[in-house]
């Protein structure tokens, strides 16, 4: 990838990071059920999955696990370095957020497995 895009991609994950916050006031999303936070997680994958899939046909089949795991990087370490220093730092959880804030944690490992399965699935179809 060219450094363009690899700022286009911090960005947009900062920006996601940043919607995803103000979406979780007051409590970053604590003050909902677990029931409700099991539901948001798997029904947030099937957009993530259309948007990927969408995006990934447009490359070409030869880069797409490359750019798999590029998104994958900066739509996991870039959000859990925001959650690190909201939750861990300026909330004062430590490392602790990681169990407190479970659906993140949860989220720091989805990208790692949709994004290659949707890339190599692409990959065996004709696109």
């Amino acid at each position: 990838m060219k450094t363009n895009q690899h700022i286009r991609l911090f960005v947009i994950a900062s920006t996601v990071w940043f919607m995803f916050f103000l979406l979780g006031l007051p409590d970053y999303y604590l003050q909902y059920s677990t029931l409700l936070m099991i539901a948001f997680v798997v029904i947030l994958i099937l957009p993530i999955s259309l948007i990927i899939t969408r995006l990934f046909k447009g490359i070409k089949p030869n880069k797409r696990i490359k750019i798999a795991i590029w998104y994958a990087f900066y739509f996991t370490v870039i959000l859990a370095i925001y959650d690190s220093i909201y939750c861990g730092i300026y909330l004062g959880y430590g490392i602790k957020y990681l169990w407190v804030f479970w659906f993140l944690s949860i989220y720091y490992l989805i990208p790692w497995l949709l994004f290659p399965l949707i890339a190599t699935t692409l990959n065996r179809v004709k696109t």
